[in-house]
């Protein structure tokens, strides 16, 4: 392979290394498997990255810019108001959650490892910190455009409405079909069986999302809440 300047490798090495995590998960992230995914000597990706802790923290800051990223780029309606254009960067978030699961389950991963692992958890402080400030500061922006003065502080309805987003994530997440159990779960129509559960309730990924939209709706309307204030008096 033609030598590559370190200031493009690493890119793509972290690359290679959020889609094979995201693919197989943080246990398969070796170095030498992440090298296979890229097709380079295992020696570069330990030459790029000094420890394993660096590794971690480029995937996390990936993953960080990609998810702020998407509402930089989410089309608002034009001339909308305050709770149209919140919606709209809802459900933009939402579209990228459901368009790339195995991102979505990657960052789940290093949250629940960073509850045992001292070093793992900073990373995913400056994550979740990172997060949260870009959320209260897009927040403070569209209520300052639309004049709609907050009767909440910004940062306190963003990590409302982060961590309750984090919940709803996990439980549709927890609630899709495994990858190799997918192709046994549809009939011979190629449409998905039912699976019921004791208490009767449709399981299929299809029902799922759809109580993930209805989750969501709530969500966005409780948070509209907390921007208005009782009986609305942030307007």
């Amino acid at each position: 392979m033609a030598h590559v300047p370190a200031s493009e490798r690493r890119p793509q090495l972290i690359e290679a290394a959020v889609r094979l995590m995201a693919r197989e998960g943080i246990a398969a992230g070796s170095t030498r498997a992440i090298a296979a995914e890229l097709g380079v000597a295992q020696a570069t990706v330990h030459y790029t990255f000094g420890s394993k802790r660096d590794l971690y923290r480029a995937v996390v800051e990936t993953l960080t810019s990609e998810y702020i990223d998407q509402v930089a780029v989410s089309a608002l309606p034009e001339g909308g108001g305050f709770d149209e254009q919140v919606r709209t960067l809802a459900h933009a978030l939402w579209a990228r959650v459901r368009a790339e699961p195995g991102r979505s389950t990657l960052l789940t991963e290093f949250t629940v490892l960073a509850l045992r692992d001292p070093e793992l958890r900073d990373i995913m402080r400056a994550h979740e910190r990172t997060i949260e400030r870009t959320a209260a500061d897009i927040l403070t922006g569209l209520a300052a455009e639309a004049d709609q003065e907050l009767a909440t502080p910004a940062l306190d309805i963003a990590i409302h409405f982060l961590t309750a987003l984090d919940g709803l994530i996990q439980r549709y997440l927890l609630f899709q079909p495994a990858p190799d159990a997918e192709a046994g779960s549809r009939d011979g129509t190629g449409r998905s069986a039912e699976n019921k559960t004791g208490t009767g309730t449709d399981e299929t990924a299809d029902g799922t999302a759809e109580d993930a939209r209805r989750a969501l709706d709530v969500l966005v309307e409780t948070t509209l809440g907390l921007c208005r204030g009782p009986r609305g008096e942030g307007r």
